[in-house]
């Protein structure tokens, strides 16, 4: 503890510095950790807090889209942006520096949804009203907007059941590779998943891959050693990422043809649809999310009502009563990439169907 508040204390230090050169008239540059859109203490400044730069999502879509609607619902707001890079101790930080930058808004996809409990509450001790994003962080949050994530796992499991077929008994053996303990919603991904697959078929294996490829790569690799390759019937991953480290072990052991679960409609992941190598992944529409996230946070600047957009109440993991506007995922499987990523405008055809995905495009319906 003491090494991360010294930390904290030379992180807060450097910024006043760098305000103070700033007020004597010469423009600041960007910290690595700060990617800021325009100089922030204003009245009128947000922050948007991410909390990894492994998942593709959150530096392709959720940020340049919160703040896109951000300006588009208010012309003279402006977006101050961190990512966390993974490091929970790295993100508390960030909070401290944006208070210290006189954010009105934080708006924060915890990487460690208990240890920024202290950080928010620090934060709301000083005016700051905050909005846990995609993940349900702990403390006095304002409100809450993600997706149903236990809907979510449910669809995960569903797509499994379904590409099992009449494959699909309770003596089929599942791998189960589910996400960071530290992030509330790979619980409910989880419970969501059990829900769907318990009693149908054999959750013979089942550990946290961490949101990591390489982690869940070992953990598939160790589940092949203890359950052989022949008896393994499909495999949840719980995310597009993860489902590629494992699908890349499944390839080196020479194992095809089974049901591979993911989620966040990542660009890799729909390519594997498409290839038959992943059979399924869960879109969680980023614009929609984000901007709701943005509304939420320039209603809050403004001091309106926000009932009519939080219309559910959620309890976090501190027992916090959050109002939450929760967002309804899709499934998606090679029948419907056109119906739904392609609609959106999420990826071109041409994204997808590279030369490597040409024939099997071709053959999965993508022209």
């Amino acid at each position: 503890m003491n090494t991360t508040m010294r930390r904290v204390v030379i992180g807060t230090a450097a910024v006043s510095m760098a305000l103070s050169v700033a007020a004597c008239g010469k423009a600041g540059d960007k910290d690595s950790d700060s990617s800021s859109s325009s100089s922030a203490g204003g009245s009128k400044t947000i922050g948007l807090l991410l909390p990894d730069s492994v998942t593709a999502r959150y530096e392709k879509f959720d940020h340049p889209l919160f703040e896109a609607k951000v300006k588009e619902l208010c012309s003279d707001c402006k977006v101050q942006y961190a990512n966390a890079a993974g490091d929970a101790a790295k993100q508390a930080q960030q909070v401290s520096t944006m208070i210290t930058q006189g954010v009105k808004v934080l708006v924060i996809s915890a990487q460690d949804s208990a240890a920024i409990k202290s950080s928010i509450k620090t934060a709301v001790d000083k005016g700051i009203k905050v909005i846990a994003y995609d993940r349900l962080a702990q403390g006095p949050v304002s409100a809450y907007v993600s997706f149903d994530n236990q809907k979510v796992g449910e669809l995960q499991g569903e797509a499994l059941l379904t590409s099992l077929g009449d494959k699909a008994t309770k003596k089929s053996k599942i791998v189960m590779i589910n996400g960071d303990d530290a992030d509330p919603n790979a619980g409910q991904f989880k419970a969501g998943a059990h829900k769907a697959l318990d009693g149908k078929v054999d959750i013979a294996y089942e550990q946290s891959g961490l949101w990591k490829d390489t982690v869940a790569a070992q953990k598939m690799t160790a589940a092949i050693t203890q359950l052989g390759a022949k008896n393994i019937a499909g495999v949840y991953s719980a995310n597009d990422g993860m489902a590629g480290g494992i699908a890349t072990v499944l390839k080196g052991a020479k194992i095809s043809g089974i049901p591979l679960t993911g989620q966040d409609a990542e660009l890799a992941g729909i390519q594997r649809i498409v290839a038959g190598t992943q059979s399924s992944t869960v879109y969680k529409a980023f614009k929609p999310e984000a901007d709701a996230a943005a509304q939420l946070a320039v209603n809050l600047l403004e001091s309106k009502d926000i009932k009519s957009l939080a219309t559910q109440t959620l309890t976090s993991g501190s027992g916090d009563k959050v109002p939450s506007q929760l967002l309804v995922p899709v499934s998606v499987t090679k029948a419907n990439i056109n119906d739904t990523v392609v609609k959106d405008g999420l990826y071109k055809v041409s994204d997808i169907c590279t030369a490597d995905y040409a024939k099997a495009c071709a053959a999965a319906g993508l022209k």
